[in-house]
């Protein structure tokens, strides 16, 4: 046992292995919990199978508090578990007579244990739900879907703030409202922000560039402190009042436009009044898509829980400033066995293992760690944090109110899910697969006569489409033709999977069902390799992929390609396929239209792809290509000539008169634009 700790134990992680650093590349760090001290670190050797190997775990665990991992033979971890005390924890795993066949299951896995040694329980649940989320183990309740919620910045860094949409690290200076249960709660929040009190949306470097009031003027959605349409002082009280509204004084800042406009009409200013009365209409149209605004609860998140069918759904509402701020519905990953009230406890863990805690929380189930829970949230908050089950009054309502969405959202996820199910079982029996696709990879290319070309790969699996595993590919070979469709599909193909083979290596064989599931059942994640791939082209397409696969020994990828009918008639579409002839779906089979689906999916995410690389290269300013010219310079040559073409034309002399431009700068300036003149 190492009684000493590193900094990475006292950020409440274990000593960092491949399988703990859980950073793949491309995803995005995850935060760490909080500092956990105290904590010591031991590894059993896997010198026992099952029971067996638990039973001698036993032998050398303390009567402490931790956390505990069962592994199995390959080094994947099974199951991550917190504990009072670790032996008397463990010791329930060592005989496998009077288990569930969940446990049962995960017993018999087993082939080694970790261990971690905190000082109290509270760590030990905080540190339980960090390697559940970085781990993914497969007997463990999944939160799936851990997106960070977006916010409203009201931003305090300029003479005249800005509203936006925020998501992420709280870095920039201003004030933060939220949290918003999806980004389009929040864009229809601030658009009637904006009509409301006329706050700037624009950046601060297109502020300090216009010369006169733009569009959101005109139509009465920005009030153009960047002209001087309005002072500073009365900006700064409409952003008083915004932010008012958004701390919940919302009748204090309604009865004021009220008075303001009876003002107004009183003393026969009847444009001054026409505008109070539109800003107040937006206020109304706010509340009005708030539903439930409770009258006891001011800042509060509501939990509840439904299961049926095998699934579980999570209903979450988010009170603050006693408005409601949305709801979300998510669906974690759980054993069948499991009761609801377990669910919720392994489901709330995790939910706040990177996310603001409330001073309220409220769930429609008792569990038995409900004050453990709590006193965790505290200590992550660094205040007091309540976990309440109200049975009657407003609160109880809220709850009911969020269970009543979380059946009903289970509802339509089941019959989509079934839906699905079917779909791909008739898909396997149309294209001639051994089994229903887990995973299809749909491709497809966008560009303008060649110029900022972009091949994008959207994802489906079992529950529709995963846009977390989407991918652009920005066609970079000086070889290819502008406009060879074959020999974009050639490259982005070739590097998909040679990069796939390198990272998950000989694509398997995978009969009757995924070997990562359970019961035969589809697995929480998606496998790494396709079992279809969709090319949107004819046999052109089709043979230039193949020709691919070839060359990188790929020999048994199922792979068709869509060949658009005549006069690109949606529903006449024929199909390639390797080894034979090319057909057609029948008019109306709901395969065809899940093709179909599936085809336009690719084609949107492909065309999205290219016009922001196209609105990049369009933006693009030939200052930014010279050394020692930031935003701060940059913007000072095109105040005092206007365009980046006038500061080509400019001589050395007339570069030096723009303010921060050295003798050294301008030449250098002057050399870039002239280094190939004559």
């Amino acid at each position: 046992m190492n009684d000493g700790i590193s900094e990475s134990d006292e950020a409440g992680l274990l000593p960092e292995t491949a399988e703990t650093s859980g950073e793949a590349e491309g995803e995005a760090p995850r935060p760490a919990a909080p500092p956990l001290s105290g904590i010591t670190f031991e590894e059993l050797p896997p010198t026992e199978p099952g029971a067996e190997v638990i039973s001698a775990a036993v032998k050398t665990l303390p009567n402490a508090p931790g956390v505990y991992r069962m592994i199995n033979g390959d080094g994947q971890v099974l199951y991550v578990g917190k504990a009072r005390s670790l032996k008397k924890r463990v010791v329930s795993y060592t005989r496998l007579g009077g288990q569930n066949n969940r446990i049962a299951r995960m017993i018999r896995a087993t082939a080694t244990m970790d261990f971690v040694r905190t000082r109290t329980e509270t760590e030990a649940l905080l540190l339980e739900a960090n390697l559940i989320k970085r781990l993914r183990p497969r007997f463990n309740v999944l939160l799936r879907d851990d997106k960070s919620f977006p916010y409203i910045l009201i931003t305090r860094d300029h003479e005249a703030p800005m509203i936006l949409k925020h998501r992420g690290a709280r870095k920039r200076k201003g004030e933060y409202f939220g949290p918003f249960a999806s980004a389009g709660a929040v864009g229809r929040t601030i658009n009637a922000l904006q009509k409301a009190f006329l706050i700037r949306s624009c950046s601060d470097s297109v502020y300090d560039s216009r010369t006169r009031p733009c569009l959101l003027y005109q139509i009465k959605r920005c009030s153009a402190p960047c002209t001087g349409e309005i002072d500073l002082a009365a900006y700064g009280k409409l952003v008083e009042e915004a932010e008012a509204f958004l701390s919940g004084k919302s009748k204090s800042v309604r009865a004021e436009l009220a008075q303001e406009m009876e003002r107004a009409s009183s003393s026969f200013d009847f444009e001054q009044a026409a505008v109070y009365r539109d800003r107040l209409a937006a206020l109304s149209h706010i509340q009005s898509h708030q539903g439930v605004n409770p009258q006891s609860v001011e800042e509060a998140d509501v939990f509840a829980i439904h299961q049926e069918g095998g699934m579980a759904c999570v209903q979450v509402f988010f009170f603050r400033t006693g408005q409601n701020w949305g709801n979300r519905a998510y669906f974690p990953k759980a054993d069948k066995s499991m009761e609801p009230a377990e669910v919720l406890s392994a489901f709330l863990a995790q939910f706040y293992d990177d996310k603001p805690v409330p001073k309220l929380v409220l769930v429609s189930e008792e569990f038995e760690e409900r004050g453990l829970l709590a006193e965790a949230l505290s200590e992550r908050a660094g205040r007091k944090v309540a976990v309440h089950v109200p049975h009657r009054g407003e609160k109880h309502e809220l709850v009911e109110h969020a269970l009543t969405n979380a059946r009903e959202a289970l509802g339509r996820k089941l019959a989509e899910t079934s839906s699905q199910t079917r779909l791909l079982a008739a898909l396997a029996e149309a294209f001639g697969l051994e089994r229903p696709p887990q995973r299809i990879e749909v491709y497809d290319n966008s560009h303008i006569m060649g110029s900022n070309a972009v091949g994008g790969m959207i994802v489906a699996g079992p529950e529709g489409f995963s846009k977390p595993h989407y991918r652009k590919f920005n066609i970079r070979s000086e070889d290819i033709t502008p406009g060879d469709d074959f020999g974009m599909m050639r490259e982005v193909l070739t590097r998909r999977f040679s990069r796939l083979v390198k990272e998950a290596g000989p694509r398997p064989v995978r009969e009757g069902g995924d070997e990562n599931a359970e019961d035969g059942g589809p697995s929480d994640t998606l496998p790494a390799w396709p079992d279809l791939v969709v090319i949107d082209g004819g046999k052109g397409q089709l043979t230039a992929a193949m020709a691919v696969l070839e060359e990188l020994g790929i020999a048994d990828q199922p792979i068709v390609s869509i060949a658009k009918g005549r006069d690109r008639e949606a529903g006449r579409e024929s199909f390639h396929m390797p080894g034979r002839p090319p057909f057609m779906l029948p008019h109306r089979d709901a395969v065809l239209y899940f093709i179909e689906r599936l085809r336009d999916e690719a084609h949107r995410f492909a065309i999205g792809s290219h016009r922001v690389r196209r609105k990049k290269a369009m933006a693009a300013n030939p200052l930014d290509e010279i050394d020692g010219i930031g935003p701060s310079r940059k913007r000072a040559l095109l105040r005092h000539f206007g365009t980046a073409k006038a500061v080509s034309r400019a001589g050395i002399d007339d570069l030096m008169d723009v303010e921060g431009i050295s003798e050294q700068m301008a030449e250098a300036i002057y050399d870039h634009f002239h280094e190939h003149a004559g």
